[in-house]
Formats: structure tokens, sequence, C-alpha cells
């Protein structure tokens, strides 16, 4: 059997199981109890200067 054919038919099994397995792990992992303090701040990060503009980079520097 070529190399190709062998790895093709290894993704296509195996690695697939693999992946899907890895997939649901993430899932499990996000979605568990206790991550919703984690993810609440990354979250609202749209919302943060949803009033005013972020101020600039510029206006920061001249403070400091």
């Amino acid at each position: 059997m070529e190399t190709y054919s062998l790895l093709r038919q290894f993704a296509d099994s195996w690695m697939l199981l693999v992946l899907f397995a890895f997939f649901i792990g993430v899932v499990i992992w996000v979605f568990r109890p206790g991550a919703s303090k984690t993810y609440e701040n990354p979250s609202n990060i749209p919302f943060r200067h949803e009033d005013k503009p972020a101020p600039s980079r510029d206006a920061d520097a001249k403070e400091a």
C-alpha cells in the first residue's frame, strides 16, 4: 500500500474520530459550570465603549 493511500485511510477513519472528540471536548470545556465568570469579560469587549469612543493612543501617551 502506498503512503498516500495509507494516510488517506487513516485520515478518513481514526483522525476524523480524534478531531471530533477534540471538538466535543472543547465545547464541553467552554460550557462547563463555572466558566461563565472566565468568559464574561471577553464577551463584553464589543460593548465597552458603546457610549463614547475609546481614547486614542496619542492621548494616553500625552497624559503619562
